[in-house]
């Protein structure tokens, strides 16, 4: 009889050690367990974090941390950490919050404007996933992944077209270039390659156009006319006589580094640089921007007209007057330098 009774409490202490542990696993896995206010919040994690950067970040976010360490240990989260953004809701569980940072990677929209250099670019899209602007760049002047992709270091800016892309956080370096370049063939369809054959330019040349077009004028409306008037230079064989390629020839010497040309001066004229296109005929070797999408179209829809001249239109900023003939020109660029130096404008 009293070993019966022994029994009898040694299994009702048995019971209650499981319904206390049942009770303790349910509340870390079931009760919520997040104290932030808004309807969600973000983590990010890198491919190098531990257990406890993750956890560094999920601790203002959470009511107890001591029982999401424990479900995380038991679900063998702690020991497989998956890269990447993650969103954890309002009111959310352990089981859920873990679940989710294991599976539920979302992507960010990555984007970027018309950048001037490759090195630029790299800052723009480092500001935006896990890869830093060095591993970025590296990959953007990797010289076998140019080579596969048919291009040059003068060139390479132009596989980058700027626009929004879906992509993960942690994407890599080298992840970002191969997509960019899936971009790029994606945006020269059979149609654009047919436009540029039948203007016997390259897609390099497309692009080293289009980066003057665009630096020339940024009006959509107005970038076809610009595009025609320097295709009617080329088919005549005249130079192409572009400022904004003297601006950049300019800027790659030390006497112009950290400055602003506002106005080109035929100091400028004398730089010796394959992007002077007042020196050398035909394109130069390469972009001298990044352009926008608008001017890449216009190149290849360039308008049709007898135009030969264009200079910036004092009454209208950010247009230009068009000429055919050079002394219809010198009127028009005599009325702009007045108004530059009514403006106190020099250089």
């Amino acid at each position: 009889m009293y070993i019966k009774k022994i029994l009898w409490a040694i299994a009702l202490i048995g019971l209650l050690v499981f319904a206390f542990f049942a009770y303790y696993i349910y509340g870390a896995m079931f009760s919520p367990n997040t104290k932030f206010s808004e309807t969600e919040a973000y983590i990010y994690i890198s491919k190098e974090d531990s257990y406890l950067d993750v956890r560094k970040q999920l601790e203002p976010l959470l009511e107890d941390i001591d029982g999401f360490d424990a479900l995380a240990k038991q679900k063998k989260y702690i020991s497989n950490i998956k890269p990447g953004k993650y969103q954890i809701k309002k009111g959310m569980n352990n089981n859920d919050i873990i679940n989710s940072i294991r599976s539920g990677n979302i992507a960010v929209k990555l984007s970027f404007n018309n950048q001037n250099s490759l090195e630029a670019l790299a800052g723009r899209v480092a500001a935006q996933i896990d890869a830093d602007s060095v591993s970025l760049l590296k990959a953007m002047k990797d010289e076998d992944f140019l080579k596969s992709a048919n291009l040059k270091e003068e060139t390479a800016l132009g596989m980058y077209l700027p626009n929004s892309y879906e992509v993960f956080w942690n994407t890599s370096a080298e992840g970002f270039v191969k997509r960019m370049k899936t971009e790029y063939d994606k945006f020269w369809n059979a149609d654009r390659m047919a436009k540029a054959k039948a203007l016997n330019f390259s897609r390099d040349e497309v692009m080293a156009l289009a980066s003057i077009v665009y630096e020339e004028s940024k009006q959509k409306s107005e970038q076809p006319r610009v595009a025609g008037v320097y295709i009617n230079r080329l088919k005549l064989g005249m130079p192409l006589q572009a400022d904004p390629t003297l601006k950049f020839a300019a800027y790659k010497l030390p006497k112009y580094a950290n400055t602003v040309i506002k106005r080109v001066l035929n100091v400028h004229k004398e730089i010796d640089s394959p992007y002077n296109t007042y020196k050398y005929a035909g394109l130069p070797p390469g972009l001298i921007a990044m352009p926008d999408l608008s001017a890449i179209d216009a190149v290849l829809n360039y308008e049709k007209h007898n135009y030969l001249y264009f200079a910036a239109d004092p009454k209208r900023p950010g247009f230009h007057r068009f000429a055919k003939s050079l002394s219809q020109h010198n009127n028009n660029a005599r009325a702009y330098h007045q108004y530059l130096d009514k403006q106190g404008i020099k250089k």
